[in-house]
């Protein structure tokens, strides 16, 4: 597996992931500080908004000039972005009209990058899982590692040096994408429009894709949206390490992912997100910090191994003609409900409690467990990929209505 691109890759999006795993914590520290739970909430809210906004369209153009291409120019603009936050801090308080202006820009970065993410890794690598699953380590080591380093040097150093190390993480991470070298298959001749319409009746043909999407709307809507400013604030001073528990059972979950191959892989996924409960129900609790460390170590644990079972379910089970446009409609959707939750937190506090909204989030955790074991094409969708290798992607007259 270990092949140059995979290597390449592999070091790109480990980067990356440690600038993106500290930034909740600098945010919700540095922003929080200056304009409170609603100040980070509404810069978190804008950032995955522009995102949705233009994911689709960076699926399409993806499609038709390479996920690598499009990948090394969000980059770019990304490093431009956090610089200019790190630049803006140097005097104190920046204006919070600038955070809300590069928190845009940098969502619309985030929105083209992130469909080339799981479009890339059939074409570095021979087997998607093993790939997933150590991606997914990667991701949690940075998990670990990112909020406390970002809480250490909040303390020590300040947000300019935070900001400022996250521009460097996404110059790196271009850098390593330039260096990798991957054919993408070929373009049907095709308008925008087409485009978006063939990418959107491949995503609606599946069943188990549009189900799992449609339930995790009220997941990022009540759950992971609301849960990084309302925890941030109810744990206070210990919020780094939790996080980096949390990522410590995401490694944990991704090494479990790497050696068990479940025939069904998304019913198997299900089930173990249930473990995902005792996150907002530890913080909901008030527990002790040990308690509240194990819980998210269940947690990263559960969380892991569902995304590995998700991404590979998508990666093997749709034509690489494709992937990139069906994976925007998917991460579209599944991060809506997650942006108008951020947007909510701040306001929810004058009407919830923190604890109590998250006690609210542990039940709908276990709804929406529920909820997907309860679909059966989520249940029955097996290990086979043959839909993907032996079937070519439809022409535009070919799509199911």
């Amino acid at each position: 597996m270990w092949t140059r691109n995979f290597t390449l890759y592999f070091g790109a999006r480990t980067i990356s992931l440690l600038g993106d795993a500290m930034m909740p914590v600098a945010s919700a520290l540095a922003i929080g500080k200056i304009y409170g739970i609603a100040g980070v909430g509404y810069v978190l809210a804008l950032w995955t908004a522009s995102a949705v906004l233009v994911m689709v369209f960076g699926g399409v153009v993806a499609d038709r000039i390479g996920a690598r291409r499009l990948m090394i120019g969000a980059d770019v603009v990304r490093v431009g972005t956090q610089g200019i936050v790190a630049a803006a801090f140097v005097d104190g308080a920046p204006p919070y009209a600038l955070l809300l202006v590069t928190a845009f820009v940098s969502g619309m970065a985030a929105g083209v990058f992130e469909p080339g993410v799981n479009g890339m890794v059939p074409l570095v690598a021979g087997d998607p899982q093993r790939a997933n699953a150590t991606l997914k380590i990667a991701e949690a080591i940075t998990h670990l590692a990112g909020p406390a380093l970002a809480g250490v040097l909040i303390v020590t150093a300040g947000p300019v040096v935070v900001y400022t190390a996250d521009a460097a993480t996404f110059a790196l991470s271009g850098v390593c994408l330039l260096l990798v070298r991957v054919t993408a298959p070929r373009p049907e001749p095709s308008d925008v429009l087409s485009d978006l319409r063939r990418g959107w009746k491949e995503f609606t043909a599946r069943s188990w894709m549009w189900s799992i999407i449609l339930v995790w709307v009220f997941w990022g809507l009540l759950v992971i949206g609301p849960y990084v400013p309302l925890s941030s604030q109810v744990i206070g001073a210990d919020y780094g390490w939790v996080m980096a528990v949390l990522g410590l059972g995401t490694v944990l979950g991704g090494l479990v992912a790497i050696r068990l191959r479940p025939r069904r892989p998304l019913a198997a996924g299900a089930v173990a997100l249930s473990g995902y409960v005792a996150v907002p129900l530890t913080v909901a609790l008030d527990l002790p910090l040990p308690l509240l460390m194990s819980g998210h170590l269940l947690g990263g644990v559960a969380l892991a191994f569902w995304s590995v079972m998700w991404s590979t379910s998508v990666q093997t089970h749709v034509p690489p003609q494709v992937v990139n446009r069906v994976n925007a409609y998917q991460v579209a959707g599944s991060v809506a409900g997650m942006a108008v939750g951020q947007a909510l937190a701040g306001p929810l506090t004058a009407l919830v409690e923190p604890r109590a909204f998250m006690l609210g989030s542990a039940l709908v955790t276990v709804g929406v467990v529920t909820a997907l074991l309860s679909i059966k094409p989520v249940r029955r969708l097996g290990r086979d990929s043959r839909e993907a290798r032996e079937r070519p992607a439809p022409v535009a007259a070919d799509v199911p209505r």
